[in-house]
């Protein structure tokens, strides 16, 4: 059986991926594929097939499942106003329930944040953002960055709730180093693995300042994020980021928006591991809106297989990334 340690290298080691490209891709790790089922911005207004509900959630979730993605990125929406993010707990508790009756052993993986986010004038900060923690997924995002972006964010028209005209919004997130350290200890201290999400080359400073104190552990879960609104989502900028990443380091890729194809593509060449679904992209292909978040998942499966590249089981999965091999379980 492998180990932790046959699925890392070095990112920046040209010679040590030549050794184990040059024999084929099918020599570098298997592909983990994460699925962003929902997001936190776009939702039916956008994509009618774009799951709100818990049920939806789940229902996509074991769909994507069966296709071939090993770990479910959750962001849970209000019961009474879906249109917005739930800040409660219970609520992802109940989330996560019902996606782990449907996929017994997918890895889930919630939203989370520590810092402080301002929508307009609404900051959330501290303890509201820390909600999806307390309900102990088996991995969390840490968005270490500090970032603005301005969204236009469609009207929902009856039946839909919440939002009845079109708007343009702003919204920033910043987090302190006592802000960092304070999440990490906190997910410490919940046995919820950080998943870091990285928009810049400055956030992984945090990171490797976080590896400093004792406060993450290997194998490190790195996200790097190719968005038009945040970064450069070209490939140069993607090698950049990915020379930083720390050693003992496993490394996904996010493509959002319309450079998604390539950037994914250009991770499972170097050895990366992918995200895809609705949060990051509404549209399947060119002018096509997606059916499901299956269908981005099963796009991937057959670049992978053209490029030669494995896909990890949920099994492998949890060995490389550093879980338990017994997925947590969670009661409504």
């Amino acid at each position: 059986m492998a180990e932790v340690k046959d699925y890392i290298f070095d990112y920046s080691n040209t010679s040590g991926y030549l050794e184990r490209s040059l024999k084929g891709i099918a020599n570098l790790p298997p592909l983990i594929i994460s699925v962003a089922i929902t997001g936190s911005g776009h939702g039916k207004e956008s994509n009618p097939n774009l799951p709100e509900t818990p049920e939806e959630q789940a229902e996509q979730a074991y769909e994507a499942y069966k296709a071939g993605a090993t770990s479910v990125h959750v962001h849970r929406r209000k019961g009474d106003n879906p249109a917005e993010n739930s800040f409660a707990t219970e609520d992802y508790i109940e989330v996560n329930a019902l996606i782990r009756e449907k996929c017994p052993d997918i890895i889930i993986n919630n939203t989370s944040a520590g810092g402080r986010l301002r929508f307009g004038d609404n900051e959330k900060v501290g303890e509201q953002m820390l909600f999806s923690i307390y309900a102990r997924p088996e991995l969390a995002s840490f968005d270490t960055s500090n970032y603005a972006s301005r969204v236009a964010r469609k009207a929902r028209k009856p039946p839909l709730t919440g939002r009845p005209e079109d708007t343009t919004a702003e919204y920033s997130f910043s987090m302190t180093p006592t802000e960092a350290e304070r999440v990490a200890k906190l997910m410490k201290e919940y046995d919820v693995k950080p998943e870091f999400e990285i928009f810049d080359t400055g956030d992984l400073h945090y990171v490797h300042n976080l590896i400093k104190q004792g406060l993450v552990e290997k194998p490190y879960w790195i996200q790097l994020v190719m968005s038009p609104r945040h970064t450069f989502p070209e490939p140069s900028y993607l090698l950049t980021m990915l020379q930083r990443t720390p050693p003992g380091s496993l490394v996904s890729v996010i493509g959002v928006g319309i450079p998604q194809l390539a950037m994914i593509t250009m991770a499972m060449i170097l050895g990366c591991h992918v995200r895809v679904g609705m949060e990051d992209n509404i549209y399947i292909s060119k002018g096509k809106l997606a059916a499901s978040n299956a269908e981005f998942v099963e796009k991937v499966v057959r670049l992978a297989k053209e490029l030669g590249r494995d896909i990890a089981t949920p099994q492998q999965a949890r060995r490389m990334i550093g879980l338990s091999e017994k997925p947590r379980q969670y009661h409504r």
